[in-house]
């Protein structure tokens, strides 16, 4: 496995499950052990914090990406080994792709759905090749995953790009995906 930035895209809450966090302190920690470089959102609350906790106790250089919005609402995470501050969430979300190799989509709410599906489509239309993990604890995805296969199905998402959307059931197997080869382009039109 080559070393690599692998981005986490996860929950600024811990979720009622303590599954959830604990799949996070995994995750950080295998990241660092990997010899990997942790990018995420740069929060210091929630599975975001988790995250970068084990990867900084694990050894590992950290980067969170936040907006002045919210370092200045003082939810930034201040033991990181660079914060990079940006104006926007546009350009959060830019710069975190820019920054990263491959993309960990752990339990979240509304933002990291949209963050993960926002990384979907660019790697659909090209603008962007990397892999994209969900890592499934408890089943958390498994709604998502069905309606892939609905819009596949339907003749919305092609085979290949369906395949974009990998599916994890340990940390493990999540940082190891997240670090693989890239997805080859394929056009995103069905008909």
């Amino acid at each position: 496995m080559a070393v690599a930035a692998l981005c986490v895209f996860c929950g600024s809450s811990t979720g009622f499950d303590d599954a959830y966090a604990k799949a996070m302190a995994d995750v950080g920690r295998l990241i660092a052990e990997g010899g990997h470089r942790l990018v995420y959102g740069g929060g210091g609350v929630g599975l975001m914090k988790v995250v970068a906790d084990a990867a900084v106790e694990a050894g590992g250089p950290v980067t969170g990406v936040m907006t002045e919005q919210l370092v200045a609402l003082e939810v930034a995470h201040r033991g990181l080994s660079d914060l990079d501050v940006q104006p926007t969430m546009h350009a959060r979300k830019a710069r975190m792709a820019e920054l990263s190799d491959g993309v960990i989509v752990a339990p979240g709410g509304f933002g990291t759905w949209e963050e993960a599906m926002e990384i979907l489509t660019w790697n659909q239309l090209g603008l962007v090749s990397m892999p994209v993990v969900f890592l499934d604890t408890n089943g958390f995805y498994r709604p998502f995953f069905d309606q892939a296969d609905a819009a596949n199905a339907a003749g919305f998402v092609n085979d290949h790009n369906r395949s974009l959307a990998q599916r994890a059931s340990t940390p493990a197997e999540a940082v190891e995906l997240a670090a693989g080869p890239p997805p080859a382009y394929q056009a995103k039109w069905v008909n």
